[in-house]
């Protein structure tokens, strides 16, 4: 590091001369809305329709969600905002502030009217430079701070004209530009190889539960094994409504559907969330070893998933869950409600829509196979070892990697902060 501002200092010695962003770019555009000029999705669309969400990761990345369009709007759109490559992406309404330097070809693609296309003038500025720039957290915070808007925010054109950025000599620039591409390419390769060894991990849990869950060696004749229904076994009670809003620091332990996708594993004793007394007088609440199974959700993917409760507290349930009461082991019921054969036969019974929804009766049809007690507890110490070293892992992986993106943004802000050259 020391040897980088070494070499800033000796170009720049009377400092950095900042100027308007209008003044290093040969021109601002926006892509173009489709509500009067096109349509998007029709048959013979080919060509993609970029929004934030296709560069939000700082690459432009096509997938299977992002919107399509014809030739002639590509076209359309073309004339408006004359993409090519060099050029960057901004997002200036709703997620603001994400950056993308356009490095593919352009034929078959154009932006939304929330995208604002800044073509550099490459005589002062490098694009790469300026990417990095528009990244860092002085020019975040402008963004955080001149937005407009109160439903949906967004940045100005006149503000982003006006936003005052350091520009180096172009030997300067380039120099920063080699550093940085380094250590951000340290940083990806970090955390590829993080995601690899936990995604590993996941598959490894996931080869074992799938498994020791199906038992493919036991014909369903023999004793050992009895295959049932989830409702020949236990009994299903719908939860009752509270929202957000109900929610306190303290109070009566409540467990809401929206947790179970985001916060809550295989099984809790505890509960992230409160609610008042008054109210939960009126809910209806697990007891410890039942199953809080989650009935509705924004896919039909995750719907069904259970936690294991086995607190000594019986917590409110939130209306769009289940409480499962059996008298197996709570875990392997849990284990069970993961699995690949088990989502495979409630997702007929899913109703899609806005929110997707299963009703009682229709995860009471999965059948489950149901061994002694006591090796149900056998697969459960197997399969709760390898869950155990993936939550690890799970937990431990955000951590490192905003560590390393936390590092990486400091030493990116402390070589983009200059002395401002005096008039």
């Amino acid at each position: 590091m020391s040897e980088i501002q070494n070499y800033i200092s000796s170009y720049c010695r009377e400092g950095v001369e900042y100027k308007p962003l209008s003044s290093v770019l040969h021109s601002i555009s926006t892509g173009l809305n489709p509500r009067k000029n096109f349509r998007l999705n029709t048959d013979d669309a080919e060509n993609y329709y970029v929004t934030v969400k296709e560069f939000t990761s700082g690459k432009i990345i096509f997938n299977e969600k992002t919107d399509r369009i014809n030739d002639d709007a590509v076209s359309i759109i073309q004339r408006r905002s004359r993409l090519e490559q060099g050029d960057l992406l901004l997002s200036g309404i709703g997620t603001i502030g994400k950056v993308a330097l356009v490095d593919i070809p352009v034929g078959n693609w154009n932006c939304s009217e929330s995208v604002f296309l800044l073509k550099p003038n490459t005589k002062i500025i490098d694009p790469v430079f300026l990417k990095y720039i528009l990244q860092g957290s002085e020019v975040q915070s402008v963004w955080n701070g001149e937005a407009v808007g109160s439903t949906l925010r967004g940045i100005r054109r006149s503000t982003l004209e006006a936003l005052e950025i350091p520009v180096p000599p172009l030997e300067v620039q380039r120099k920063i530009v080699e550093v940085l591409d380094n250590f951000s390419e340290l940083t990806a390769e970090l955390t590829a190889e993080l995601t690899a060894e936990l995604t590993a991990r996941q598959k490894q849990y996931e080869y074992y539960r799938e498994n020791l869950l199906s038992f493919n060696n036991i014909n369903r004749g023999q004793s050992e094994v009895k295959w049932l229904t989830l409702g020949e076994i236990g009994t299903f009670t719908r939860g009752r409504r509270f929202v957000r809003n109900d929610v306190v620091e303290e109070g009566y332990p409540c467990i809401h559907y929206g947790d179970m996708y985001t916060y809550y594993g295989l099984s809790a004793t505890e509960t992230k969330t409160f609610i008042n007394e008054g109210l939960a007088s009126k809910l209806r609440f697990a007891h410890k070893n039942d199953v809080v199974i989650v009935g509705a959700g924004e896919n039909d993917e995750d719907i069904g998933i259970g936690l294991a409760w086995l607190g000594d507290s019986a917590p409110a349930v939130h209306d769009a869950c289940y409480i499962f009461t059996h008298k197996q082991n709570p875990k392997y019921i849990s284990h069970f409600l993961r699995t690949h054969s088990y989502h495979q036969q409630i997702k007929k019974y899913v109703s899609s829509g806005k929110i997707c929804s299963i009703s009682a009766e229709g995860v009471g049809k999965a059948i489950i196979p149901i061994p002694s007690l006591q090796e149900q507890e056998r697969i459960v110490e197997i399969l709760d070892k390898f869950e155990k070293l993936t939550t690890d892992l799970t937990e431990g992986l955000p951590a490192e990697i905003k560590a390393r993106q936390q590092q990486y943004e400091y030493y990116r802000d402390k070589l983009l902060t200059f002395r401002r050259k005096a008039c």
